[in-house]
């Protein structure tokens, strides 16, 4: 984890995260299933989606002004960036703009897959913004890892579509997008010499196709969901204990407190925020980071 000169952090933490838009809700998802005890702060900064055509320069500004916010008017003592545009290019910016630990989803992602992997081979899809960041070819590199990444562009207005169910008509459109794709990544690692027994899902939206994308891969390929990644080491970084079987998840805890914000759409926030939440997300608070 990289991380930002440590603080006290209490024993029911307030946790910001921060997304471009609503698919880090699946990052939030997890997090609150490892943490019930939590207290949370979401930001969506849907005013100035999408972040992978912008600069690097106005990423980390907007990424930093939404960190800000999350620390200084929610009192946010750990940060999690559910962005895997912001955290492949902004996070040092946002590491110097806030006094509070920072982790992002791309070291935890890769990281996963090193302990999972058995021969040292791992596949990564994401958006086309992530992938032309190289963030997680770098990641898996820097712990001995051989990586190839594949652009999904479809996925994501599938996905925000909710085209996801396999039993359903679109569902069976988007299973075939599915297809085409980790067919496609198969035969580039082939020609690449790779053996991945690894698929990363480098988007916050995919964990939504997770049952999609695993009946798409061949025998021995294991999936890992970056935004399960990052909560466990969260987890592990905030030295909070996981729920042990029988205690309250997400659904049903009462003790898990949530505040969720968006600089814009919050209607649309909220009618697919559970979507990707997998429960209401409240009332959504509109506010105003500025141009």
């Amino acid at each position: 984890m990289s991380s930002s000169p440590a603080t006290a952090i209490s024993s029911a933490p307030t946790i910001g995260v921060f997304d471009s838009g609503f698919g880090g809700l699946t990052v939030l998802r997890a997090l609150i299933e490892r943490m019930p005890h939590a207290h949370f702060a979401f930001l969506g900064d849907t005013a100035r989606l999408p972040y992978g055509s912008k600069s690097r320069r106005t990423i980390a500004r907007y990424a930093a002004e939404s960190a800000q916010f999350l620390v200084r008017e929610q009192g946010a003592e750990f940060l999690v960036i559910a962005c895997n545009t912001a955290s492949a290019l902004a996070l040092d910016a946002i590491q110097d703009a806030v006094p509070v630990p920072v982790l992002g989803v791309i070291e935890p992602g890769a990281q996963a897959a090193r302990a999972a992997s058995k021969t040292g081979d791992v596949l990564v899809i994401a958006t086309d913004a992530t992938v032309q960041s190289h963030a997680y070819t770098a990641a898996c590199q820097a712990l001995g890892l051989r990586s190839l990444e594949k652009a999904c562009p479809l996925l994501v207005p599938l996905v925000e579509e909710g085209w996801t169910d396999p039993s359903s008509p679109t569902g069976h459109v988007t299973a075939q997008v599915v297809q085409i794709y980790l067919d496609e990544l198969a035969a580039q690692a082939a020609a690449a010499g790779l053996n991945a027994d690894i698929l990363v899902l480098g988007c916050t939206h995919y964990p939504l196709l997770r049952p999609l994308i695993e009946s798409a891969l061949p025998p021995g390929v294991r999936v890992i969901d970056s935004a399960q990644a990052v909560a466990e080491a969260a987890a592990r970084s905030i030295n909070c204990r996981l729920p042990t079987i029988g205690e309250d998840r997400a659904e049903g805890s009462p003790h898990a407190q949530l505040r969720c914000f968006a600089t814009d759409s919050v209607d649309k926030f909220e009618r697919l925020g559970s979507r990707f939440l997998g429960r209401p997300v409240g009332k959504v608070q509109l506010v105003d980071l500025g141009g």
